[in-house]
């Protein structure tokens, strides 16, 4: 069962990725900006093993990466180490899954870090449908739609969440852990194009929850079944508000529900797209949240809905360069600043 995090009072953080190369640089600013809730970042221009589904696939069975792609050669007996991911998962024995610093860099250099003083620490994982949906077999077919692989993919994911969560609690003044699954493959959920099996993304959810025994979210910045995504209970929800809020508030009384058991939703107000990001401005981003608060607010109680929100960026800040990267989180900041002094927090 998924373990509720404590409430974020309208605080900000990051979401993932960050275009620095040197992640002392990019620990040091992530310390400097959020340092309430930081987060561990990705830095997927350092190097391709530290791009979204390339970081999580350093004991994927079959895994071959030739001319900067992904995929698992079929035609070679990968059934040992299936094997080993299964047996893993039953021990819960997550060393094997452990993240070195060629796949996460800044992963390994936050480690080393203090962060007395902070209200939770997270990191992010390639939830299982986007892994399974990017990773493909010898005939160009995503390894989801293989039973057997969708099931060890997710069990695969489970330990290296599981070993995640285990380092964060060893970095020094971390009290408070949440470890969120990148999933903007969800998105496909309903989709006749690229069908998504809602037995199977359940099945998932279910194989990592098992594993986690702190706090355990998604992040999907892209329209989906929000319904089914708050159904699965996780402890957090983030999701692309600046574009994305009127279709999300479809679902309100699910979503009031949801705030209302002690789920935090992270509202991505703060475009990550530079060239966007570029074309509005604070007091713009500030109003357009605060007309999606009033709209929540006017069913349900402000206190509550300040006590279990979070202010992001929309999605990880890949496309940008270092002081364009800086100002978009420091946008968040502000905006967070903003609505906390208005609640009195």
């Amino acid at each position: 069962m998924v373990q509720k995090i404590p409430s974020l009072h309208s605080h900000s953080t990051g979401i993932g990725a960050l275009p620095f190369l040197d992640p002392v640089t990019a620990c040091d600013a992530v310390l400097g900006i959020y340092k309430e809730i930081p987060y561990i970042p990705t830095l997927p221009n350092r190097d391709l093993l530290e791009s979204i589904v390339f970081c999580d696939s350093s004991v994927l069975p079959g895994k071959v990466i030739h001319d900067g792609r992904l995929y698992v050669d079929t035609r070679k007996d990968a059934s040992a180490g299936m094997e080993q991911v299964y047996i893993d998962f039953i021990e819960g024995s997550s060393q094997r899954y452990a993240l070195s610093a060629e796949y996460a860099s800044a992963f390994a250099e936050m480690i080393h870090r203090d962060l007395s003083g902070c209200l939770l620490l997270k990191c992010q994982v390639t939830g299982p449908v986007t892994f399974g949906m990017q990773v493909v077999d010898c005939e160009k077919k995503p390894v989801y739609y293989d039973d057997q692989f969708a099931d060890v993919l997710s069990k695969m994911i489970a330990l290296r969440a599981m070993w995640c969560e285990q380092a964060m609690r060893e970095i020094s003044g971390v009290k408070e852990t949440l470890v969120v699954l990148n999933e903007p493959y969800l998105a496909a959920l309903g989709s006749s194009v690229i069908p998504i099996d809602r037995d199977v993304v359940i099945s998932g959810w279910n194989d990592i929850s098992s594993l986690v025994s702190g706090g355990l979210g998604i992040h999907c910045c892209s329209n989906t079944d929000w319904n089914f995504l708050i159904s699965l209970n996780p402890s957090l929800i983030s999701f692309d508000a600046y574009a994305g809020a009127r279709e999300f508030l479809l679902y309100m009384d699910d979503i009031i529900r949801f705030m209302e058991r002690g789920g935090v939703i992270a509202w991505g107000i703060v475009p990550a797209d530079s060239g966007i990001f570029s074309q509005v401005t604070i007091s713009a981003l500030i109003e357009k949240y605060c007309a999606i608060r009033e709209q929540v607010v006017s069913h349900m109680d402000p206190g509550l809905f300040d006590a279990q929100s979070i202010i992001t960026p929309t999605c990880g800040i890949r496309f940008a360069d270092e002081p364009e990267s800086l100002a978009i989180m420091k946008a968040s900041v502000s905006i967070s600043r903003h609505v906390r002094g208005l609640s009195g927090l």
